[in-house]
């Protein structure tokens, strides 16, 4: 089996084990969310609105920071990712924060195994459909777990940034989807110098293949946005240009950095 066939064990492992650090990492802040710190960022909070009492679905949450603070929000979440260590540390942080939210520990392709039900929001965010090969049956899922006349939320780094080497010297992958990119990286996103080296396995995706993977799956495109800046300080050689968000220094405010959209999904008609 090749790297790229095996990509789920190599990428599971991968999250195992940085989940660890990340919670321990100044880039999370833990000790600021327990203390009521909410994680999520100005981009989504923008889309979401007022969520008091609205059910969410959060895609590929990773320790569940996100997650919490949407049900901190008033929102009744189920989150999902396929990291066993990252799924332990959300359920252990919402007992520490005493909040409820259920988390499920799965591939979100074999989703439908494990729940049943809709949701009024479909939600993913930052560093997500990357990580998936197929964005077509991605897009299915979101569309099987949302309500008609409910809308996917989704915040994602633009594909430009990812064309480029880890520090932004030259163009150095596909823009378009033409296959597995196996690397390893050392350190993580959130800590730079962290002493972990790891094989991972991803996809780049254009917005084009984005976009279709959507419109093909009921999914109504209702708003898109492109932003110039990251709000994560997530990537070498940054400068902050004002307080949350980061730029490439070299690079300015000459590509783009994050895109969000919102997508209803279609209600079906009788007729």
């Amino acid at each position: 089996m090749t790297d790229s066939e095996n990509y789920l064990s190599i990428n599971q492992q991968s999250w195992n084990i940085k989940t660890d650090i990340h919670v321990k990492s100044a880039f999370y802040d833990v000790d600021g969310f327990i203390k009521g710190k909410n994680s999520l960022k100005d981009i989504e909070l923008k889309l979401l609105g007022d969520i008091h009492g609205k059910s969410i679905l959060h895609l590929q949450c990773h320790f569940g920071q996100d997650s919490l603070s949407l049900a901190r929000m008033g929102a009744n979440v189920t989150a999902v990712d396929f990291s066993e260590r990252a799924i332990q540390t959300a359920k252990e942080l919402a007992n520490t924060i005493n909040v409820s939210a259920d988390f499920i520990c799965c591939n979100i392709y074999d989703l439908p195994n494990y729940l049943n039900k809709q949701f009024d929001i479909v939600f993913t965010s930052y560093g997500t459909i990357g990580w998936l090969p197929d964005l077509d049956k991605w897009a299915k899922i979101v569309s099987r777990f949302l309500k008609p006349g409910g809308d996917f939320i989704f915040v994602e780094f633009h594909p430009v940034v990812w064309m480029f080497d880890d520090d932004f010297d030259k163009i150095a992958y596909n823009y378009f989807n033409t296959g597995a990119i196996v690397e390893t990286y050392n350190g993580t996103y959130a800590d730079q110098s962290a002493p972990i080296s790891q094989q991972y396995v991803m996809w780049n995706h254009g917005m084009g293949e984005l976009i279709q993977s959507l419109v093909a799956n009921q999914l109504n495109i209702t708003s898109m946005e492109e932003f110039n800046y990251s709000p994560y300080n997530c990537f070498k050689h940054t400068i902050e240009i004002a307080p949350g968000k980061f730029r490439i220094h070299r690079l300015e405010d000459k590509i783009p950095m994050v895109y969000a959209l919102k997508a209803r999904k279609e209600i079906e008609i009788a007729i």
